[in-house]
């Protein structure tokens, strides 16, 4: 009789999963950005917004947890109900970098379910208008010839601009010194301002002071160039082959939510991804949407696990740990 009721338990368990999976969304889905308000990352949620809202036939609500360099807002979709109901939209900071400088209370991989690559932006290697070199042979020329006198603005400490500092510095042999800074908006200000010598930011962000002539861009840290930016080269034209780094944006929900639910999510994204004003906002934002074949879950696991295997043995090389 005990056999019988607990069989009885376990069907109507899992008649009530299937029922969840096939009714879902029955209510609003948070989509958590865990940064401040008013970034990039926030800017693409808002612009998915409404083709994701029509697609799944309920309302969005965008909440940025900003704190511990993305951690915080991560953390708590970890510790989400894997439902579906609250999911994360971030980037390389929070589910590669983190992992690897934070002593975190879950796992960048194994606490989340993906499900889809969204966007695509590359790093530009900036510096001040007055700097004496004027492309990146130049720039590392003179760092080799003036050790420890450069200075290179980053974004905090661990984060993907100060990652990439110390690769650049591992590549090309050069020393220079790092100052981090609370954001990317008084960074920004200090390299216009000429307070600090280049920086590694996102191409994004730089553009503008780059085509108002108020830095040098040196070289996108990208394969190819960079198509808003033709005139600047990739690092394997400009003088540093391979060294690749880039702002790319993945959304993911709790471990454990049901693959069905996965797979509207997922189907929402791609629709919006394919919407024609979306497309148009990405680009004007300078963001890159990433080809229809790597919309999906198992291309978002691949792509992460390739950069934590690029990326965690830089940071540990370094000693990069956050307390």
């Amino acid at each position: 009789m005990k056999r019988l009721i607990l069989t009885l338990a376990f069907v109507a368990a899992a008649v009530a999963g299937a029922a969840a999976a096939e009714t879902y969304p029955s209510r609003p889905i948070t989509i958590v950005v865990p940064f401040p308000a008013g970034g990039s990352t926030g800017v693409l949620a808002r612009i998915m917004l409404e083709p994701m809202q029509a697609s799944l036939g309920q309302s969005i609500i965008i909440e940025n947890v900003g704190g511990g360099g993305g951690s915080i807002g991560t953390g708590r979709v970890a510790r989400a109900a894997p439902d579906g109901y609250t999911l994360v939209l971030s980037h390389i900071q929070t589910h590669v970098i983190n992992g690897a400088t934070l002593n975190l209370p879950y796992d960048v991989v194994k606490d989340f379910e993906p499900i889809a690559l969204v966007a695509d932006t590359p790093q530009v290697i900036a510096t001040r208008s007055t700097f004496p070199a004027d492309d990146l042979k130049g720039t590392i020329a003179w760092l080799k010839a003036n050790p420890e006198k450069g200075t290179a603005g980053t974004v905090g400490v661990g984060g993907p601009s100060d990652i990439s500092a110390y690769y650049f510095k591992k590549q090309t042999n050069t020393a220079f010194q790092l100052v981090p800074y609370r954001g990317g908006a008084p960074l920004l200000q200090d390299l216009v301002g000429g307070q600090v010598d280049f920086s590694f930011g996102q191409a994004a962000t730089y553009i503008g002071a780059i085509r108002n002539h108020q830095l040098k861009g040196m070289a996108m840290q990208s394969k190819q160039r960079w198509w808003a930016a033709p005139e600047i080269p990739s690092v394997d034209e400009a003088g540093a082959p391979g060294l690749y780094g880039s702002f790319w944006h993945g959304m993911w929900a709790p471990k454990g939510t049901p693959k069905d639910i996965i797979a509207k999510l997922n189907a929402a994204v791609i629709a919006a991804l394919a919407d024609p004003l979306v497309r148009q906002r990405f680009k004007d934002a300078g963001q890159d949407i990433w080809p229809r074949q790597q919309q999906t879950p198992e291309a978002l696991a691949a792509y992460q696990k390739a950069e934590i295997e690029k990326w965690w043995p830089i940071i540990k090389a370094a000693g990069l740990k956050v307390e």
